[in-house]
């Protein structure tokens, strides 16, 4: 049985990629990431298919953010599914709301504190407030948990810090951002290896293109699952 602290990112175009690269995959992966990007190319019947059809857990990355009758109606619907982890938006009235939605299911919600693509300069040029990041982060976290998230997504640079919150016990804390040694960093600016991560308080790591791109996907998830090891 593979070790369910990976979550490979299946951010490939549509099912037809997503199936492929699950089979390749085979038992070395137990737990996928099917987020926004493959919504219109069947993203949910792949949920369901890895769900229902080959026992696979689900991480359904959405990050939901709107007024919170809308997010309750939408949570709702996806909770019908039974997946296991499902993103909002940390601020407090949409964790709410995704909890109300998710009420009765056995699907988890949890909060996107600050997207681990963004830096200072990003966060500036959207007018967020000053301050350094881990602390924005630990603060968007303490929040989202006082509200009833049952966990967190951070980049593992905060992870230790979220782990160290009171509100944080017992919830999970989800990282991605996280490179195995000597992947390129692409897009994220706040990476780390996966022993590192587990090692600073994440329950579960995010891995994509370094596993996906990999010429040998299942090899590439073995060298991660050896990491973990």
């Amino acid at each position: 049985m593979s070790d369910d602290r990976l979550i490979v990112a299946l951010d490939v175009p549509n099912v037809v990629h997503g199936l492929a690269l699950a089979e390749k995959l085979g038992d070395a992966v137990s737990f996928y990431k099917i987020g926004l990007g493959m919504l219109t190319g069947g993203g949910l019947a792949l949920a369901n298919e890895l769900k229902q059809d080959h026992g696979k857990r689900i991480f359904l990355d959405m990050k939901l953010f709107d007024i919170s009758a809308t997010v309750e109606a939408a949570v709702r619907g996806l909770a019908q599914f039974n997946l296991d982890f499902l993103t909002v938006h940390g601020d407090p009235h949409v964790v709410r709301a995704a909890k109300e939605g998710a009420a009765g299911s056995a699907t988890k919600i949890l909060a996107v504190t600050i997207l681990t693509s963004l830096d200072r300069s990003d966060l500036d040029d959207s007018l967020i407030r000053d301050g350094a990041i881990p602390d924005l982060v630990a603060e968007r976290a303490g929040l989202a948990l006082e509200a009833g998230a049952d966990g967190v997504i951070s980049s593992p640079n905060e992870a230790a810090m979220i782990r160290a919150l009171p509100q944080a016990e017992g919830r999970l804390i989800v990282t991605p951002g996280v490179r195995p040694t000597g992947a390129a960093a692409g897009d994220q600016k706040r990476i780390a290896t996966p022993a590192k991560a587990i090692a600073d308080g994440a329950d579960h790591i995010v891995v994509g293109r370094p596993i996906w791109q990999h010429e040998d996907p299942r090899a590439a998830a073995e060298m991660v699952l050896s990491e973990l090891a």
